[in-house]
């Protein structure tokens, strides 16, 4: 730290609050809740597990936007939050303090931990207060389930064991968590890792959706019934090959068509060699009830 940016006497404060953890769990109850994310992040960089887990149960607002602390998923912190999300669970009212709705885990909520941080040269004054207005005005302690976001590629290879972790443990709290993802990449071709993701996420919660590989006609018409349940779905990047031309699959095309039309919101869509829309464009575009922005289709 140079002599020109000095820290802030609230991150010293935190750090060293932190040199005897069982004294800052102890504190959370009497801290203003300016000074939560500043601790946060203090016992996030020294992997102050225990610290973190009280700190999620009294979180003073209502996102915690974990993911954009780190480039990836560590996770001996993320055990921490969950274990810190299980006592939530457990109890039938939360905590009064506590006001926590949203876990998420993408790589967002910078501007969130640069503003109690202290550098705001990227995030204006009024966007920060409205923020704050916003998680204050949410206190309702109701026991809805709580939220989890997350962007997932479904990819061949084996998944992180940080990945198998959190799918693990959301799914067996279903009726507690749910797991929500706005983008969603699928390259992998195996069945059963498409089907074992879409058991917990919640479909209607996806918003853009890319299937980069190639497959038949066939086999994305066994697809279709889950893409047709993305209703809110809104980008939808498909570079898909050589399909109903060669196959002449007249059942698959009017499945996949059928599905197609219930994406309703579509406002970019990017298709390579699509041949299986080919007289059956107009029906997709005329069930949109939202303008269209982007069409491509190429080859």
């Amino acid at each position: 730290m140079s002599a020109r940016n000095p820290p802030r006497l609230v991150n010293l404060a935190a750090m060293s609050l932190l040199r005897d953890e069982a004294l800052a769990i102890c504190s959370l109850e009497y801290l203003p809740m300016e000074l939560y994310p500043p601790l946060f992040m203090a016992a996030f960089s020294l992997r102050r597990s225990e610290t973190l887990m009280a700190m999620v149960q009294a979180w003073p607002f209502a996102r915690l936007p974990l993911g954009g602390l780190m480039k990836k998923l560590h996770q001996e912190t993320l055990e921490a939050v969950l274990d810190g999300l299980d006592v939530l669970l457990a109890q039938e009212v939360h905590p009064r303090k506590c006001k926590l709705r949203v876990l998420d885990l993408r790589n967002t909520g910078q501007d969130f931990w640069n503003m109690w941080s202290g550098d705001k040269s990227h995030v204006s004054s009024s966007s920060l207060m409205a923020s704050v207005a916003k998680n204050m005005s949410r206190t309702k302690h109701s026991l809805a389930p709580l939220e989890m976001y997350v962007d997932l590629c479904l990819k061949e290879k084996a998944w992180s064991k940080c990945i198998t972790y959190l799918f693990s443990w959301v799914e067996q709290r279903k009726g507690s968590i749910h797991l929500c993802c706005k983008k969603m990449k699928i390259v992998s071709r195996s069945k059963e890792t498409i089907k074992k993701v879409f058991r917990i996420v919640k479909l209607d919660y996806i918003q853009e959706v890319e299937l980069n590989f190639t497959q038949k006609l066939s086999t994305l018409a066994k697809f279709a019934p889950l893409l047709g349940k993305m209703s809110n779905v809104q980008r939808l990047l498909s570079p898909i090959h050589r399909s109903a031309v060669e196959e002449q699959d007249h059942q698959a095309l009017l499945q996949f068509t059928f599905q197609t039309l219930r994406l309703q919101y579509l406002w970019d869509i990017c298709m390579k060699a699509p041949s299986f829309l080919e007289g059956r464009l107009n029906r997709i575009l005329r069930c949109l009830k939202t303008l269209l922005d982007n069409i491509s289709m190429t080859s």
